[in-house]
């Protein structure tokens, strides 16, 4: 039943917090006895706390009577610095990336265990994937996670590796050892590539990119069937990756007259005909 879960003690903030938590990509629609059950409130408290969301903007209610995420909490979550500052300097460069090679291309940042897409550009002529724009990757089964993953503090490794490494496909690495040790290459090349360890059909190449400071606040990835090879997309990836750091570094405007640099790779007929692996 709806609210055995609940705790007594819990905090008006923290149930409001458990109602938003409920909607995910997965499930962005909720009658109001699927918000009860899925965060563990009384049918009476939620019917509560959804209609002040509502009144407040935060969720809009559909005329099938599922409610939604609304405008209001877009708007506060626009104003997310992180966000904001990165997919603004991240853009062009990643329309050039796109552009030039015709594949799936994604911006990522860590957000505790896992890599966030925070921007995804693909072509017609791209691979379909089942990567979303604020959907959420395993760090240790792409080319975006696995960047994060290499260039973040060894604790978060253990923790992850603790937790069990998910074969999303056989192709998966869930050994801690072997892990460890692709994130050693990680590092060494300044490229993370996945191999179908995602997703069968697909595999992707990512390069870091730094804040002002010089730390790792994202990766850049493009995200390709397995026919491709990923050592022509790679070079692409790396050039793209380093023009946003330099913005980021430099705090140059994101939009204007001034032009991203040329993204070198070699024509898109040419990258689709290797032999690589792996999609995501």
């Amino acid at each position: 039943m709806a609210g055995n879960g609940a705790s007594p003690g819990q905090s008006v903030s923290s149930k409001l917090l458990a109602v938003l938590e409920c909607f995910a990509l997965g499930r962005p629609a909720l009658t109001l006895t699927e918000i009860a059950n899925a965060s563990g409130l009384p049918l009476s408290t939620a019917r509560r706390l959804v209609g002040e969301l509502v009144a407040w903007g935060g969720l809009e209610r559909a005329p099938d009577q599922r409610y939604r995420v609304g405008i209001r909490l877009w708007q506060v979550g626009s104003l997310a610095p992180r966000q904001r500052v990165l997919s603004e300097a991240a853009l062009p460069f990643m329309q050039d990336l796109c552009e030039a090679t015709q594949e799936n291309v994604q911006l990522a940042v860590l957000d505790r265990r896992e890599a966030l897409c925070i921007e995804k550009i693909s072509s017609r002529r791209a691979v379909p994937t089942a990567t979303q724009l604020g959907g959420r990757l395993p760090l240790h089964a792409t080319g975006v996670g696995k960047v994060l993953l290499a260039f973040s503090p060894r604790a978060l490794l253990d923790e992850v590796a603790g937790n069990g490494l998910t074969a999303c496909t056989p192709h998966t690495i869930i050994q801690p050892g072997r892990l460890a040790a692709a994130l050693d290459a990680v590092r060494e090349q300044g490229l993370g590539y996945s191999y179908q360890e995602m997703t069968l059909g697909a595999v992707s190449v990512a390069a870091p990119i730094l804040d002002a400071a010089g730390e790792v606040c994202g990766a850049l990835g493009i995200v390709t069937h397995s026919r491709a090879t990923l050592r022509r997309l790679a070079p692409a990836v790396r050039a793209a990756a380093l023009g946003i750091s330099r913005r980021l570094a430099t705090g140059l405007p994101s939009s204007g007259s001034r032009k991203c640099p040329a993204v070198p790779v070699p024509a898109h007929d040419d990258v689709r005909t290797g032999d690589g692996e792996g999609k995501e």
